[in-house]
């Protein structure tokens, strides 16, 4: 597949995630107006998914999901498709995700509707913030997960 090809498709996957379906948990419409216009710069992202480590969930030709976290642990973006929502792919994209980093911590900023699912998977609310698009004030929560076996842990483990 092409790069092209390729944008559309996570693009598609991206306007299919639950910021354009009614799905915002304590969002107005406006803020999710704002927050998930459905523009996306595809070099820009096409640019940082090369620079992080990425995994796309696919189900035949479908991105059933995709997420991605650069070097230092900062899990970057985490999208499903509202038709492979609640059977477990944001889990195992995450899981690969945190993995696949040394880093002993894992950041993100969660929106209110991710909040619960990253909570769940050990991270902490170490602040909220409001970030502002197109003036309009939107608030998302800066999140922290301590992991328990860094690669560099399971090498010294595994050496003992």
């Amino acid at each position: 597949m092409s790069s092209t090809s390729n944008g559309f498709l996570f693009k598609n996957c991206y306007s299919q995630c639950s910021i354009f379906n009614n799905n915002q948990q304590g969002s107005s419409r406006q803020q999710m107006d704002v927050w998930a216009t459905g523009s996306i710069d595809l070099a820009a992202w096409n640019k940082s998914f090369l620079a992080h480590t990425s995994f796309v969930a696919v189900d035949g030709e479908t991105i059933a999901g995709f997420g991605d976290i650069d070097s230092s642990g900062y899990l970057d973006r985490l999208y499903v498709h509202k038709d492979y929502q609640g059977i477990g792919i944001a889990t195992a994209l995450c899981e690969k995700l945190e993995a696949s980093v040394e880093s002993a911590t894992v950041t993100t900023h969660a929106s209110t509707t991710a909040r619960p699912f990253f909570e769940d998977r050990g991270y902490v609310v170490k602040r909220e913030q409001q970030v502002e698009r197109q003036g309009i004030l939107l608030t998302n929560y800066v999140m922290e997960k301590q992991q328990k076996n860094t690669t560099s842990q399971r090498v010294l483990s595994n050496s003992l």
